[in-house]
């Protein structure tokens, strides 16, 4: 937060212009100069994300099965789930679900439309992501091309985690949170209340409210000190405007515990980064960023980009900038996931770096017809594109053996591949595990999985459990050994995009095998 009675630079609310004058009629609509962006931000998810495009990637998550059973628990019951109860191995063991609040969403699309409905919500977040982007992006720039292009950079970054994803819903909390940082920035510092039901909203969706917490106490230190030095220009805050930002600080850390969970809740992420090593090492969403991959490549022509432009037309920062855009890239190079914590900390920033770059003018002059023809398209091509239910439950069964888990009986002890657990939840069958790693990791089960799957004596595990059937692919080692195994045999196979899933059951039958064929 500045000091001075009148903001300066870019953030000054002083110097943009007044939208809002013509009002919000139709026509005024068609011949306003965020129309096209916004048509073309609500268009390109079904254009350029996997998720959503004709690959329909969203219902390949195995994640979202298991957040759409606990949400329908939660709506069952009227209360959270305390103790797991879809999976065998950890039944009636207390669970923290840190992402409760965010899975509420894809259900209630589910309720309505059935996948056509988690389709939908999942196209809402990634939509007002983008919205977000790109009105960040404006009032930082006041250029709607800048904040265009830079909002077609943020969705390319924001691929890792596209999808019917829970912290997408979380990231929004986190784009709130810097548009009123930088809402206060531009002298409106009283928006500073916000945080604190911000905040309470925020724990309930996902751990990621740390790192907003983290940004908030960054923001109070660096605004407390003066610096005009080399590239930094920054003017300490005023004593009246750190007491405010001490007070919400305070005020927002005790929302935390406005949870159901209470103190179990606000520890959670901190559970992650402690004593969950199996999950962080063992996830592919965890390893370091690929820079090869596209997402990869995209990011460091960002960095470049940056580097690049603050050299040719160099520009004063302040010290919270600075840390901010550092900040995001490590976490995005450690962590691959962070790649859209980093879209959304660095996008406005670009969407200015562009127009000082490349020295572009706004163009005030508006041509409603090619708008209204442009938005015509948009809204036409998202109608076009939108899947049928028929084509969702076909792409589902692509990749899910939803036969070979309906066949599954209760009374079986099924040991199965991870990423069919969550789809098993939902199909109300008993699993051995699923992709919550934090509870599995906790019980030892996780280790055990990784165990007969890796074949560290797989089978001595399997009888320890009491498994009595086993669903994973043909091709996976376990999958191998049990073809050759005397006492276990097919009696169920299903071919899927990647591969075949065979069921196995263990049998007395001990007669031998030939050439890998289960006994008769």
């Amino acid at each position: 937060m500045q000091s001075d009675p009148a903001p300066r630079g870019p953030l000054s609310d002083a110097k943009l212009p007044q939208i809002h004058s013509r009002g919000w009629s139709l026509a005024n609509l068609v011949r306003g100069r965020h129309t096209v962006p916004m048509a073309l931000l609500l268009m390109f998810p079904v254009l350029f994300s996997t998720a959503l495009s004709r690959q329909l990637k969203l219902v390949n998550d195995p994640d979202i099965w298991w957040h759409l059973m606990d949400a329908r628990q939660f709506f069952a019951d009227h209360h959270v789930i305390r103790t797991l109860t879809s999976s065998f191995t950890v039944a009636g063991q207390p669970w923290v679900n840190p992402e409760w609040l965010s899975e509420i969403p894809y259900w209630l699309g589910y309720r309505a439309l059935e996948l056509r409905g988690v389709y939908l919500v999942t196209w809402l977040v990634i939509s007002a992501t983008l919205v977000c982007f790109y009105w960040r992006g404006y009032l930082r720039s006041r250029h709607p091309g800048g904040a265009l292009l830079a909002s077609a950079l943020g969705l390319v970054l924001i691929t890792v985690n596209l999808g019917p994803r829970t912290i997408a819903i979380a990231y929004l909390a986190l784009a709130a949170e810097m548009m009123i940082l930088e809402a206060a920035d531009r002298g409106r510092p009283g928006l500073l209340w916000f945080l604190p039901p911000l905040f309470c909203l925020w724990v309930n969706l996902h751990g990621s409210w740390l790192i907003g917490i983290g940004l908030l106490v960054l923001y109070a230190l660096c605004g407390s000190f003066t610096i005009h030095k080399g590239i930094f220009d920054q003017q300490a805050s005023q004593p009246a405007d750190r007491r405010r930002l001490f007070a919400v600080l305070c005020a927002s850390f005790l929302s935390l515990f406005a949870n159901p969970y209470g103190w179990r809740l606000v520890w959670n992420p901190f559970d992650m980064m402690l004593n969950q090593r199996l999950n962080i090492s063992n996830v592919q969403e965890w390893k370091p960023l690929d820079l090869s991959s596209p997402a990869g490549a995209t990011a460091v022509a960002a960095i470049c980009f940056m580097v690049v432009a603050n050299s040719l037309k160099g520009r004063k920062w302040r010290v919270y900038e600075m840390a901010v855009v550092l900040f995001a890239w490590y976490a995005a190079l450690s962590h691959m996931r962070f790649l859209f914590l980093a879209a959304v900390l660095t996008v406005p920033f670009y969407a200015e770096e562009i127009v000082r770059a490349f020295d572009l003018r706004p163009d005030t002059r508006t041509a409603p017809v090619k708008n209204a023809i442009i938005v015509a398209a948009a809204i036409g091509l998202v109608v076009f594109i939108f899947p049928s239910e028929a084509t969702l439950e076909k792409r589902a069964a692509q990749f899910f053996p939803v036969n070979s888990i309906a066949a599954i009986q209760p009374s079986w002890r099924t040991f199965n591949d991870v990423n069919v657990g969550g789809r098993m939840a939902f199909q109300s069958k008993p699993s051995f595990i699923d992709t919550r790693f934090d509870i599995f990791e906790h019980r030892g089960i996780m280790l055990d999985y990784f165990k007969v799957m890796y074949l560290v004596d797989p089978l001595k595990t399997l009888d320890r459990y009491g498994i009595d059937h086993v669903l994973v692919r043909g091709a996976t080692p376990l999958g191998y050994v049990l073809l050759h195994t005397l006492d276990w045999q097919v009696i169920h196979s299903e071919q899927v995009q990647d591969g075949t899933y065979l069921t196995f059951a263990k049998t007395a039958d001990s007669s031998p095998r030939e050439n890998g064929q289960p006994a008769r």
